[in-house]
């Protein structure tokens, strides 16, 4: 039924029990998680900024998404790691309804606390918007 997960992340911590839900589907269907992380452009700007260059840039982004991958290396689950660039809701949803996915797993909120305050959460719009079950996770 859920043999292809996607997981939409930012290495929050309600992204991480996001993950755990993804990596336990994933086991009783024994299905693939695609993990997923949109970098928006205040984001990119920032990491460009204070980073010396783009190796270590992805070096980063890698590691504030280890844990989450850990989960699925530990599980012994396959998985892939994709890192987009665009503002997150609208990306992961485009992300989503172009791949071949069971469903759609996310956090309820992400790192971004202004942004959803003010325009609403990726959450929501990703709910609204993929055209497959998507599980929000609290």
């Amino acid at each position: 039924m859920f043999k292809s997960i996607l997981l939409a992340s930012d290495g929050s911590e309600h992204s991480y029990r996001a993950a755990e839900k993804a990596a336990e589907l994933a086991k009783i269907h024994n299905g693939k998680v695609t993990v997923v992380y949109s970098i928006d452009g205040s984001t990119s700007k920032a990491d460009v900024l204070t980073n010396n260059s783009k190796f270590e840039i992805e070096r980063k982004r890698k590691e504030k998404l280890a844990p989450i991958i850990e989960i699925f290396t530990k599980e012994g689950i396959n998985h892939s790691l994709n890192i987009i660039q665009g503002e997150p809701g609208p990306t992961i949803v485009k992300f989503a309804n172009e791949g071949d996915y069971d469903c759609v797993v996310i956090g309820s909120r992400g790192l971004n606390k202004l942004q959803t305050m003010v325009l609403g959460s990726v959450s929501h719009k990703v709910a609204k918007r993929v055209e497959v079950p998507v599980l929000i996770v609290k």
